[in-house]
């Protein structure tokens, strides 16, 4: 056989080209096994998903029962909620599925994006409900449901008098007398006592379950759902609590001294009593003004709850959103039980995605006023969120906010933006000529918004930290709920209240949205950010008079924002609509005009924070 001999130059082409087909066909190997990956992960998902909804759905409408029909004695609301609930945490908690999450995690090169958020999703789902401890799960969801039916279940009594929560709020926005208030406020936190032991069995519970999957505690996981460790969340709530402290100072200087004044005390307190004040937890002081020229409650009294909840809907609509679908109206729960009802209803507002689909529904208590007006914008900007993110483009397992702050921040801000002074006027709400003291529109508006900063970030974040991840000791439950509110609210019981009394279990979250009441804090500082460009960028109006009524291109902002749910990243998503990173810079800004007013009427007076 004739040997072939090659010259150098014709050695190297053939080697380039064997080269070459080498790498063509790794290349392709490799594409065939990514594809190959991405098929058995997309298989997995869908499978996964379609159970995932249907257990979810079952959970919410057994919830939705046990919330909207509280009957004494009967248990058979709690007993279904309780299987819905387990049968939801055996499936989301499965060895089987968590494992397979991970192995599918180590590949997530090959992986698409949303895929792989999709798989942190089922691992973030599973380490709420870990199989691995299946009695443990079941005995926290047995704790949870009893643990709700005894708050919501509770008869509230003045002088052997059973009253709703509305009808205690009513009593702390607008009675004058301190001994009917105090009356009030002691009996909206009788229902603590019968908590505790439920809520330290909670505890235990939920740390146990997170800790089998690797999480220190149950404050480090939930906050590990915004990428963070428990100490760079509570960095963070610092870091807003310092930026608002100032004007905090000035707004608590302000209502000790109008606060005595109003109820004919000589001495001004150094500290605020918190029966003092017109909310049951000194979060939202904001009726203590009545800005002149503007009576809202009474413009809405005769108009009457459903309204309310219509011109809601027709905010949303006038920005280029569609209607609420039918289901809405048919299957929520928007008013007041009517006096002879025989059975309760939790009377906190929220809103719910019963299916992640087309079935969304709101639990209130509208009443024809202000505060309600209000949180009904509130409440439906989380609908609307929800019917934006259930869309084609975002798979069922991340139909949720770019983060959990983002949901709340988007309601609060539909509240902010239907209280604005063109927007009333717009509705006919008040007069549009009427002349309004524009600083006391800012102070009503801070001692909402600014004041309910420290409560958020200061004493419901640290008293949960210290709850779940510093296991704060049973007698010294109560004791740090109010040194804390001491130090960040400058807020004092009315008298001591000893380890007797459970006074932070009286505020829902801290039974049944545990160790993330952050979330509103951040809620608000985004919320500031959102609107400061909306006002600035997109309706050229000042911040502090605006009117989004009818705005299609602040609707297309507001949509691109929610469109996504949770496939976004959160961060990139506040960069890329507002220009920054989350800070409090825009809250601060819009209430800059307030500082020199409150200096000028503090001046001569004691601080005391």
């Amino acid at each position: 056989m004739k040997k072939l001999i090659f010259t150098g130059l014709t050695a190297a082409i053939l080697l380039s080209a064997c080269s070459s087909q080498k790498t063509e066909t790794a290349e392709t190997s490799a594409t065939a096994e990514m594809t190959q990956v991405q098929q058995e992960a997309q298989a997995f998902l869908d499978q996964y998903s379609q159970t995932y909804q249907d257990l979810y759905t079952k959970s919410a409408e057994a919830e939705w029962a046990s919330n909207t029909r509280i009957v004494e004695g009967d248990s058979t609301n709690a007993v279904a909620t309780r299987k819905a609930n387990e049968a939801f945490a055996a499936f989301t908690g499965s060895v089987e599925n968590i494992n397979t999450a991970k192995a599918m995690l180590e590949k997530k090169e090959q992986l698409t994006p949303l895929q792989v958020k999709q798989f942190e999703a089922i691992l973030y789902a599973g380490a709420n409900n870990p199989q691995i401890i299946p009695d443990v799960v079941k005995a926290r969801i047995k704790a949870e449901t009893e643990q709700t039916e005894k708050l919501y279940g509770f008869d509230y009594r003045i002088f052997e008098k059973s009253v709703s929560t509305n009808e205690i709020d009513e009593i702390l926005r607008n009675e004058k007398d301190l001994k009917k208030r105090l009356n009030a406020w002691n009996a909206s936190k009788e229902v603590g006592p019968g908590l505790k032991e439920g809520l330290l069995n909670l505890r235990n519970l939920r740390n146990k379950t997170v800790q089998s999957l690797g999480y220190d505690d149950y404050f480090s996981y939930q906050a590990s759902d915004y990428g963070m460790t428990r100490e760079e969340m509570m960095d963070l709530m610092k870091q807003i609590n310092q930026e608002l402290r100032p004007l905090y100072r000035e707004l608590h200087t302000y209502a000790r001294y109008e606060l005595a004044k109003k109820y004919g005390v000589k001495e001004v307190p150094d500290y605020l009593p918190a029966h003092w004040l017109p909310n049951r937890w000194g979060q939202d002081w904001s009726s203590m003004v009545n800005v002149e020229g503007i009576d809202l409650d009474g413009a809405l009294k005769p108009k009457g709850s459903e309204w309310i909840v219509k011109q809601g809907e027709r905010f949303y609509t006038s920005l280029g959103f569609d209607p609420l679908p039918q289901t809405f109206y048919t299957k929520s729960s928007l008013y007041p039980l009517p006096a002879d009802a025989n059975y309760k209803k939790n009377n906190h507002a929220s809103a719910w995605h019963m299916d992640l689909d087309k079935d969304v529904r709101s639990l209130m208590s509208v009443e024809p006023n202000s505060e309600w007006y209000e949180t009904s914008h509130h409440e439906l900007g989380h609908i609307y969120y929800y019917m934006t993110y259930t869309n084609p483009d975002v798979p069922v397992l991340l139909r949720g906010g770019a983060n959990r702050a983002y949901h709340e921040a988007i309601g609060s801000l539909m509240g902010l933006a239907a209280m604005q002074k063109p927007f009333l006027a717009e509705l006919n709400l008040i007069d549009k000529n009427t002349q309004t003291n524009e600083v006391q529109t800012l102070l009503k508006e801070a001692l909402n918004y600014v004041v309910f900063i420290p409560f958020s970030s200061g004493v419901m974040s640290e008293w949960e930290h210290d709850f779940y991840a510093k296991n704060l000791p049973a007698d010294q439950l109560n004791k740090r709920w109010w040194e804390l509110a001491k130090k960040y609210q400058g807020i004092v019981p009315p008298a001591n209240r000893g380890e007797n009394y459970l006074d932070p279990a009286t505020k829902t979250h801290i039974n049944d949205d545990a160790a993330q009441y952050y979330d509103y804090a951040m809620s608000f500082v985004i919320l500031f950010q959102l609107h400061d460009h909306i006002a600035k960028n997109i309706l050229k109006q000042d911040p502090h008079a605006t009117n989004y009524y009818g705005s299609k291109e602040v609707g297309n902002f507001l949509r691109d924002i929610m469109y996504p749910g949770a496939s976004a990243d959160w961060r990139q998503m506040l960069k890329e609509n507002t220009g920054e990173e989350l800070s409090a810079r825009a809250m601060v800004a819009y209430f800059q005009p307030l500082m020199d007013y409150l200096k000028e009427q503090n001046k001569g007076r004691k601080y005391t924070l």
